[in-house]
Order: C-alpha cells, then sequence, then structure tokens
C-alpha cells in the first residue's frame, strides 16, 4: 500500500480515520469492558448492551456524514469529505459485532476471535490493493476499513451463538456503565491523547506530512497490536478471576515478563533497521519517515508497560484510577505534542517520548501497590528479557555498520533480522531463565492437557 500511494494520499485518508477513531470508542461506552469484567452476566445486560452500542452506531453514522463537510473544512482539505462520509459506515458495521466480541473475550473464545481477526484483514488487504492499483489513492485505505469492519462482524456472529433479544433494562445499563463508564472517559481521554499529534500535524504541517508520520506510527504500532494486544486480551479475563487470589500479584509479573519479551526486542529491533526496513520495503519515497520511527520505538515500548498497569487496576475493578493516570497523560502529552511542533514530525515524536519517559514509571509504580508489588519487583521481572533486547540491538548495530559497504539494503537486512533472532535466543537463554522455565511449563500444559481426550476417546 505504501508503494501505491504517496504521502499526501495516506494523509488524507488518516485524517478521516483520526476521526472515525473516535466514533468506533463513542459506540461501545465501556459496555464491552463491563461484559468482561462482571462476575456474574444476565440476559438484560448482553441485550442492553447490544441494543445501546446498535443504537449509538447508527447515530454516529448520521453524525460522521453530516460533519464530514465541516471537518474537511477545518483541515482545508475538501476531498476528505467523501471519505469520511463514506467512512461512516463502518460505525454502525463495528457496533453491531461489539457485543458480541466481548462474550467471546469473557468466554476465553480466543482462537475464534483471531481466526476472525485474520480473515477479515486478509479480506480488506485485498480490497485494498486492488483499488490502490486502480488509481484510487485514499479510498483503498477507506475501503480497506469498510471490507475489514464488515467481515469482522460477520465472522463475529457466525463465531457466537448468543443472539440479541427484544429487551432493554435501564437497571442493567446502569450497572454496566458504573464500571464501563469510567472505562470509556479513559478511553476518550487516551483517545485525543493518540490523536492530537495527528490533528496537529494534519492541520499545521499538512497532509503529505501526516501521511508520513502516520506510516511510521503504524509500523511502530504494529507490533504492539499483532503481539502484545492478544496476549493482553488472553490474560485480562484471566486476572478478573483472581481479583481477590494472592496470585494476582505473580501471575501479572509473569504476564510482564512475556510481553517484555516479545515487545521490546521487536521495538529495538525495529529502530536498528529502520533505515532499511523504510527503503526495502516501504520504498524511497518513505525515507523520512525513518528517523520518527526511530524515535517512536520507544513509545511502544512505553506504551505496552502503561497498558499492563492498566490492564491491572482493570481487573481490581479501579477504572477510576485508569481514568486518573489518562488525563494526567493527556495533558503531559499535549504539551509535548504543542512544542515539538517547531520542529516538524520528528519533533512531534521526539516530545511524546519524553512525556511518556516521565509518565509511565509512575504509573506503574502507582498501579502496583494495591497487590503489593513495587517498581523494583517489576523491573527484576522484566530485567532478563530487556538486557537479552538491549544486547540484541547492540549486536544488530554493529554488524549493520560492517556490512553498510558489503551488501545492498535488501540482503542486509534479512541477514540483520536473522542475526537479531539468534543472538535474541541466545540472550534470553543467558539472561531469562525464568522465561524458558515458563514457556516449558506452558508446553507441557498444553501436551498434557492435548493427551486426556485422546486417552479418553
Amino acid at each position: 500500500m505504501a508503494r501505491l500511494l504517496t504521502p499526501e494520499e495516506v494523509g488524507l485518508a488518516a485524517i478521516a480515520l483520526t476521526f472515525s477513531s473516535l466514533a468506533f470508542l463513542l459506540a461501545d461506552l465501556g459496555l464491552g469492558a463491563a461484559i468482561v469484567q462482571r462476575a456474574t452476566l444476565t440476559e438484560a445486560d448482553r441485550s442492553t448492551a447490544f441494543w445501546t452500542n446498535a443504537g449509538l452506531g447508527v447515530l454516529l453514522t448520521l453524525a460522521g456524514v453530516g460533519l464530514s463537510g465541516p471537518i474537511a473544512s477545518l483541515f482545508h482539505q475538501p476531498r476528505v469529505q467523501p471519505l469520511l462520509a463514506v467512512l461512516s459506515l463502518t460505525f454502525i458495521l463495528t457496533a453491531l459485532g461489539t457485543t458480541q466480541g466481548s462474550l467471546l473475550i469473557r468466554a476465553l473464545h480466543f482462537r475464534s476471535l483471531e481466526l476472525r481477526t485474520i480473515a477479515a484483514t486478509a479480506a480488506g488487504v485485498a480490497a485494498a490493493i486492488v483499488i490502490a492499483a486502480l488509481g484510487y489513492g485514499p479510498w483503498a485505505i477507506i475501503a480497506q476499513a469498510l471490507v475489514v469492519s464488515g467481515v469482522s462482524t460477520a465472522l463475529l456472529w457466525r463465531s457466537s451463538s448468543w443472539r440479541p433479544r427484544l429487551l432493554y433494562s435501564t437497571d442493567s445499563l446502569r450497572h454496566l456503565l458504573g464500571f464501563g463508564g469510567a472505562i470509556f472517559g479513559a478511553g476518550v481521554v487516551r483517545y485525543f491523547e493518540r490523536n492530537l499529534d495527528n490533528l496537529l500535524i494534519g492541520r499545521f504541517l499538512g497532509a503529505a506530512a501526516l501521511g508520513v508520520y502516520g506510516v511510521a506510527y503504524n509500523v511502530m504500532l504494529v507490533p504492539v497490536l499483532r503481539l502484545a494486544t492478544p496476549l493482553q486480551q488472553v490474560f485480562f479475563p484471566a486476572l478478573t478471576q483472581l481479583q481477590a487470589s494472592t496470585e494476582l500479584a505473580p501471575i501479572w509479573l509473569r504476564m510482564s515478563r512475556v510481553l517484555a519479551a516479545v515487545t521490546v526486542p521487536a521495538m529495538l529491533g525495529m529502530a536498528v533497521v529502520a533505515p532499511d526496513f523504510i527503503v526495502v520495503l516501504l520504498g524511497e519515497k518513505w525515507r523520512s519517515a525513518i528517523p520518527v520511527l526511530q524515535v517512536l520505538t520507544w513509545v511502544g515500548i512505553l506504551n505496552v508497560a502503561s497498558l499492563q498497569a492498566s490492564l491491572l487496576l482493570e481487573a481490581l475493578g479501579r477504572a477510576g484510577a485508569v481514568l486518573r493516570y489518562t488525563i494526567a497523560s493527556s495533558i503531559v502529552s499535549a504539551v509535548g505534542f504543542a512544542v515539538g511542533l517547531h520542529w516538524g514530525i520528528v519533533g512531534v515524536a521526539a516530545g511524546y517520548a519524553i512525556a511518556k519517559t516521565f509518565l509511565v514509571p509512575t504509573y506503574l509504580g502507582w498501579s502496583t501497590r494495591p497487590v503489593g508489588l513495587s517498581l523494583t519487583e517489576f523491573w527484576k521481572a522484566v530485567a532478563g528479557p530487556v538486557q537479552a533486547a538491549a544486547g540484541m540491538a547492540i549486536c544488530v548495530l554493529g554488524a549493520r555498520l560492517l556490512l553498510l559497504d558489503n551488501l545492498s539494503a535488501g540482503p542486509r537486512l534479512a541477514v540483520l533480522i536473522l542475526l537479531g533472532l539468534v543472538v535474541y535466543l541466545a540472550l534470553c537463554r543467558w539472561r531469562s531463565p525464568e522465561l524458558v522455565q515458563d514457556i516449558r511449563q506452558a508446553r507441557a500444559q498444553r501436551s498434557a492437557v492435548q493427551r486426556v481426550p485422546a486417552q479418553s476417546a
């Protein structure tokens, strides 16, 4: 897609997507998180959540169409108006599957959820590439969003046996909003934190600059979305079931170690190979995204740590604490964005990184106190994978410098990725034996579970 589209075309679609992400957030009101977190769930709760989400989806679709003109005028980009109007259809498509998705998460049916994600993403990518190849520019990204939303919702209905009834309870809505309302509030504030940089860049630096920044941000976000987020979805319902147990703290620390082992090497490795990665995979026209990506990889590591802290507090039912931190974080990040804007898109990324560096350690220390943990214990749990990742990044950086004059970018990237993988696995065995032991135990438990049905048969 990056090879088929120009930075300006990506930026035009990014403006529309920035506002659509707010609508996706408003379409749930935190009811999905409340469904997963509640100890007991009635049919009134499920049906009420579904009809509330469906109604909001319809309203947001109409609002998106109506506001598409003023939003396009705000950014002085008239081409954004039809993009946002058509993209608004995704609001109702997504809303119709939100409750089914939450019920599958609550039941720990992650296989169905991930197969749905794979199928919907593949369909969206295929549609987008065809439309981009035909020369329709930003419409390719809009089509991708529509296809992903439609296929995802259809597959959620196929995977879930539950169907909504003509039932609506204001009592159920009030109880669900008791927890979900705070989560929703935190989500709204988090939206402004995560999208204010896009809004400022699009408004003051233009669509092309936003396209470059957006590509760098999305490349950084891939390890978080595709690796860390599924793991967190698995852990959240498990942690909620242990919220009154003494096992909660040690399990959360093990979870933190697994997430660090996945995301830290991905981010540090990306920072090192970014010059080759961008040129080989995306093309020369995206070279200006390299320094932005390198700065944002640090933000990616800190965002995963922040999500871990929020996960723990939400599992404990302390959604209000999550909301308070999110408000503080958004204010500090906004200052970083505004100051960094004077130095272009790299300055915006640097302002974001500096703000997160000050905020996240404090949040981690605050979130671990309710379960009797300290920041030192958290660091001890993740120190092994972090040290292994740092050693890997140093080795890969040295190898890249040696290979600069001997290999072209494509073969060099392949060699560096393979080297990084081998070095990281070796260092993990040395610096993080606990992680290796956890993996072995998980494999042994899985094998034991698979043998039981076979023996019974």
